[in-house]
């Protein structure tokens, strides 16, 4: 049996952690409106005698709670939204909505936000039993999904003093995951036409709907003409209505531009603006483009992935993978911004049976939670000794960023015409 000092710690407020688990799985928000559940993870912090900070970064749904004194400064990072259209019943591994087109937890973070505090509070045992220096913080972040919450609170200096920020994300198998991600950007475009009956003075309208449709033929001719590793996705937010004997006088879409690097994903930004312009040209609409959200490529630190990787194998019954491709798209490229102030790595521990349409939840897959918080709890540790790995890590992470373009960058608010 592996008799590691890590388990005590650990499984000393599992259950917990497990029951709030569960209790976010009930309770699914989308983006930036994760009110109850970031409740629940206050309400838990609180009881485990966490100071804590609300409103965090003046985000109503971010949180901090923090332990300890002195020391180096280690962050756990949580999640807690969902995703929209993906309600599901526990325990059954087909599709069957608890609601109808309701919410969902699709990837997971119900689990995410739980297991992150579970190695906090691990590690804050540990700091007080052993009298060792260090402040341990966990940190709810809200809006993964589409928000780029993360984002905003590096801009508004919650990471400036962190020494090193660890998470997770669950998913079918545990490993520490090396590779860059795909740096993305979202955009709505709004187009707006002139009303009139279809049928009875179809001359006088000018339709939005055609606009966006000639918007979509032209994104979809642009795709032979980009990069194999470039992503262009779409969704219409708008269609103008459902009265298909009126000409449609607005009509509003969303694109999501992902490229391997934030400097060409800006040039296919640019490309796309073009082609909405060119729409609207062609149906002689107006058309305001905003750019609302921006994250940046993942930037790899290899002495962290293989301090990690290290770490796992003790802790583990059999040893992880250790990939070296590029990682899928499922990464969160965001992060990046954080790495120049601490340096951060992405313990992939998987350990869910998932299908497509979301994921399949049930009380043996919650009771992996333990897995992430074992590894990450045992980072943290080997952060706070002497013989820190933190010298080898740090110049990784600065050698890592240097030049690059989103550096400079930021997140800006456009409107075209």
């Amino acid at each position: 049996m592996n008799q590691h000092p890590v388990w005590p710690y650990v499984e000393k407020s599992r259950d917990r952690l497990h029951a709030l688990a569960d209790r976010v799985w009930g309770m699914p928000e989308i983006c930036y409106q994760e009110t109850a559940s970031v409740a629940e993870h206050i309400a838990e912090l609180k009881h485990q005698g966490f100071a804590i900070t609300e409103n965090l970064a003046d985000i109503p749904t971010a949180v901090m709670g923090e332990a300890g004194q002195g020391g180096p400064v280690i962050a756990f990072l949580g999640e807690y939204d969902a995703l929209s259209g993906l309600s599901q019943q526990a325990d059954i591994a087909e599709p069957c909505p608890v609601v109808e087109g309701g919410h969902g937890h699709g990837c997971g973070h119900n689990m995410l936000g739980a297991g992150a505090m579970l190695a906090a509070i691990a590690v804050r045992d540990w700091l007080a039993e052993t009298g060792t220096k260090g402040r341990v913080r966990y940190i709810g972040c809200p809006a993964e999904e589409g928000g780029s919450a993360k984002a905003f609170m590096v801009k508004a200096g919650v990471f400036d003093d962190v020494d090193i920020a660890i998470t997770w994300h669950p998913g079918a198998i545990a490993q520490v995951m090396r590779g860059s991600s795909l740096a993305a950007g979202d955009l709505n475009f709004t187009f707006t036409g002139r009303a009139s009956h279809a049928a009875a003075s179809p001359h006088l309208g000018r339709s939005a709907l055609d606009g966006v449709e000639m918007m979509s033929v032209g994104v979809n001719y642009m795709r032979e003409h980009m990069s194999d590793q470039a992503r262009v996705h779409y969704a219409y937010l708008d269609a103008g209505g459902t009265a298909a004997n009126v000409v449609q006088a607005s009509a509003k879409m969303r694109y999501v531009v992902r490229e391997p690097s934030s400097r060409e994903m800006m040039k296919l930004i640019a490309r796309v603006e073009k082609i909405a312009k060119g729409a609207a040209l062609m149906s002689e609409t107006s058309v305001e483009g905003a750019l609302f959200t921006v994250s940046s490529e993942l930037v790899p630190n290899g002495p962290l992935c293989d301090a990690m990787q290290k770490t796992s194998m003790r802790l583990a019954r059999r040893n992880l993978p250790l990939m070296t491709t590029p990682m899928p798209l499922k990464c969160r490229p965001l992060w990046v911004r954080m790495i120049s102030r601490a340096p951060m790595r992405w313990p992939e521990c998987r350990r869910l049976k998932t299908k497509f349409w979301g994921i399949f939840w049930c009380r043996p897959n919650c009771r992996r939670l333990i897995c992430p918080a074992l590894p990450m709890w045992a980072m943290s540790v080997g952060w706070c000794r002497p013989c820190s790995f933190g010298g080898r890590i740090t110049p990784s992470a600065r050698r890592s960023i240097r030049g690059k373009w989103w550096r400079r960058a930021r997140v800006r608010q456009q409107s075209r015409g």
